[in-house]
């Protein structure tokens, strides 16, 4: 009997000894595990820093305002060696070589430059210039914001290739914050009858597919020549006359030959006219695909307010 007891108690014994093995094998296990997981973590971030300083060493052209800004805002402005005649924001920009401008790109001038990365505005650029940059082989991105929402999604984009992840992911989140503040304050506003004057000679408008188009609807104007089929369409006086805007916008463009002004007095019979509704507004800021569009949209909504 009392060897049964005595072989009882090993066993009891053995079966404690067993578990504060398995317990501190667990304890082990898990503690290795951590440690292998925080070691790969810091690789990882050791890789994912290495890559970004080599992406911040690209060299870069860019070949629109649009790209040169955003290039800025996320920190990679300085990574720019070329661009266009008229990307001339930041100040910054002014100082960096030209290649090219609305009559096209000067290939040779762009290979001299060696970059390692060419970002085009794929609608803006010549397909020309843009098939000979890929003929070239040289590593091409293609910009295309066409939606409000594009440009915080291309800040993002740029971002990545740039090794200026962070700062473009605060940029993007900031202008899409601001972008639906402007929606919300602007969405039960009494729509109003505009006509918008993209260039008065020849005079020219937009149609409802358009960015500017875009703008005028968070606004909540009714542009008189949405539904014309073409984006930019070529107009005449009668046409206005015929459309009855009761409000008329006329951006301010930056060119080399100032634009004529139209004697709009002349034709009282349009309402904008009768009742002296005119609003300038600045095309710097409303027809660029950048963050500081917002500046110039939030400036539109409210002069378009001072006449509801």
């Amino acid at each position: 009997m009392l060897a049964l007891l005595t072989l009882l108690t090993l066993l009891k014994q053995l079966n404690k000894l067993k578990s504060v093995l398995l317990f501190t094998g667990l304890c082990l296990t898990a503690t290795m595990a951590s440690a292998y997981m925080s070691n790969s973590v810091a690789a990882t971030s050791e890789q994912q820093a290495s890559q970004n300083a080599l992406k911040q060493q690209l060299r870069i052209v860019a070949m629109a305002p649009h790209i040169v800004e955003m290039l800025y805002e996320i920190g990679a402005g300085e990574q720019i060696i070329g661009t266009v005649d008229y990307a001339d924001y930041p100040a910054a920009a002014k100082n960096i070589e030209r290649i090219g401008g609305y009559y096209g790109m000067q290939i040779e001038k762009l290979l001299a430059l060696k970059p390692d990365l060419v970002i085009a505005w794929q609608s803006g650029n010549k397909k020309s210039d843009i098939e000979q940059i890929q003929r070239l082989g040289l590593k091409l991105v293609l910009s295309q914001p066409n939606q409000l929402t594009d440009i915080a999604k291309e800040l993002r984009t740029l971002g990545q290739l740039t090794g200026h992840q962070q700062q473009a992911e605060q940029v993007a989140s900031r202008y899409e914050k601001k972008l639906a503040q402007i929606i919300d304050t602007n969405s039960n506003k009494k729509p109003l009858r505009l006509f918008y004057q993209l260039w008065s000679e020849p005079m020219m408008t937009v149609n409802k597919q358009t960015w500017i188009n875009q703008l005028i609807d968070i606004c909540q104007g009714i542009n008189v020549f949405a539904d014309n089929p073409t984006q930019y369409p070529q107009i005449s006086i009668e046409n206005v006359i015929v459309a009855q805007p009761d409000l008329m916008v006329m951006p301010d463009e930056k060119s080399a030959a100032p634009q004529p002004e139209i004697a709009w007095h002349k034709w009282p019979e349009i309402p904008a006219v009768k009742h002296q509704r005119f609003i300038h507004v600045n095309a710097d800021l409303l027809h660029r695909f950048s963050s500081r569009m917002l500046g110039g949209l939030d400036e539109l909504c409210g002069k378009i307010d001072l006449h509801r």
